[in-house]
């Protein structure tokens, strides 16, 4: 089976010949078959687990790429009135951990009751959407995305506990 053996950033390639769709948590690999939309099947063989982000490409061993993309994903849309209040509400989010995508103007976080009315009673709007989850990747995700591209291609390392 063909291998894919290294992760190139978003915008680090120059074309791809298909794309391979996973949520979250099916991001987070070192080891696993996949196929494309358009029947590309390979396997994604890295040294050790990667946080795959939206527009990442997998360079497979014929040079190649497939273009990783977010799915869609029931989420927790968080809005404020202003700026300044949106930071609040993402300061009580991050205090508590969560993986959290943070927009301009909203933060994305997968659904929990207890969090939904903690940020109510704090003045925000919480909806129910679906979306690509695409968190930010933490204090110790090299680059802010997860995984670090030493070279500017490869050579892969995650500080992270596996939540990307």
């Amino acid at each position: 089976m063909l291998r894919a053996l290294k992760v190139l950033p978003k915008g680090g390639y120059a074309a791809a010949v298909d794309t391979v769709t996973l949520d979250h948590d099916s991001r987070f690999r070192r080891r696993i078959a996949l196929t494309g939309a358009k029947g590309t099947e390979f396997l994604l063989d890295l040294p050790e687990a990667v946080a795959l982000r939206d527009g990442d490409g997998l360079e497979l061993e014929d040079g190649r790429v497939v273009i990783v993309r977010a799915a869609d994903e029931d989420l927790m849309e968080i809005t404020a009135t202003d700026a300044h209040h949106l930071m609040r509400l993402a300061w009580h989010i991050g205090n508590r951990h969560l993986p959290a995508a943070i927009g301009a103007d909203r933060i994305l976080i997968r659904p929990d009751h207890v969090i939904a009315e903690m940020i109510e009673g704090l003045g925000g709007r919480v909806r129910a959407v679906r979306a690509p989850f695409d968190p930010e990747g933490g204090a110790y995700a090299h680059g802010g995305h997860g995984h670090d591209h030493e070279d500017g291609h490869g050579g892969h390392h995650h500080d992270g506990d596996g939540d990307g």
